[in-house]
């Protein structure tokens, strides 16, 4: 059985470092991006500042985005998302020191969920922005960004997995993995789950759970997996796969300690 993983975005962006990769794909929801962008560029700062939650330096960097977003996506205005985004997850994915099969291992095994461009390749440009897939944007198609991407996701996944095998790798976070109607999916679901022991007692603690998933992502792409029941194996960082603790569908991965 083949695989396809998705992760969640980031909201730290690198837009500055030096890129070694010059290859690029487009994102295939430009018109539905756009359609976003054009309700966001009817708030004030303020108005963005309170529907985000974010402060109000934030708020004017993103109107300024929303004002300057272009249907013409080039390396001039945009970066691969893989490389552009700077979070936990992408600290432990390590993206950009993939080589070249690396980075096509991942072009056709990963997806990334985003609230402003639904889905994206790894190297799919994208011009920054701040869009949290949970943010309550009303919009044509509903109250909020489920509704917007709720036909649009499941529907490609299902394309994909069609194509590729019958696995989903669920490596995002709830708030992202919402966006998915799972109801919609003609394939299997499988969510690792990654706990640390604390005082006496395994956990999810967020920043290590996060960069785990990074790390299981860079895992797959290093061993080109394709078969989900070899991400059992996965034990970097000290994280091992515990089947007591596990579901068919919910694989648990716990570490008794976080290496120095």
């Amino acid at each position: 059985m083949s695989i396809l993983i998705v992760l969640s975005p980031a909201k730290s962006l690198d837009y500055e470092s030096e890129l070694a990769v010059s290859r690029h794909t487009l994102p295939d929801h430009v018109p539905a991006a756009r359609e976003l962008v054009d309700i966001l560029r009817a708030y004030t700062p303020a108005q963005v500042s309170g529907l985000m939650d974010i402060s109000d330096a934030l708020a004017q960097l993103n109107v300024a985005r929303y004002e300057s977003f272009s249907d013409t996506f080039t390396t001039t205005n945009a970066r691969q998302a893989l490389l552009a985004f700077n979070g936990d997850v992408y600290e432990g994915l390590d993206a950009g020191t993939l080589d070249t099969p690396g980075l096509d291992y991942a072009q056709k095994h990963l997806r990334i969920l985003s609230g402003l461009y639904g889905i994206l390749r790894p190297l799919d440009l994208m011009q920054p922005y701040r869009l949290e897939m949970g943010t309550r944007l009303p919009n044509a198609r509903g109250k909020d960004l489920y509704a917007f991407w709720k036909g649009v996701i499941a529907p490609e996944l299902n394309t994909l997995l069609d194509k590729r095998g019958s696995v989903l790798v669920n490596l995002a976070s709830e708030e992202y993995f919402k966006a998915v109607d799972t109801k919609q999916l003609k394939v299997p679901v499988i969510t690792p789950v990654f706990e640390d022991l604390k005082a006496g007692k395994y956990k999810i603690i967020s920043f290590y759970a996060k960069r785990a998933r990074g790390l299981m992502a860079r895992h797959a792409i290093d061993n080109r997996i394709s078969n989900a029941d070899d991400l059992k194996a996965f034990n970097r960082e000290g994280y091992a796969f515990v089947p007591a603790a596990s579901t068919d569908t919910t694989w648990v991965f716990r570490r008794d300690g976080v290496p120095a």
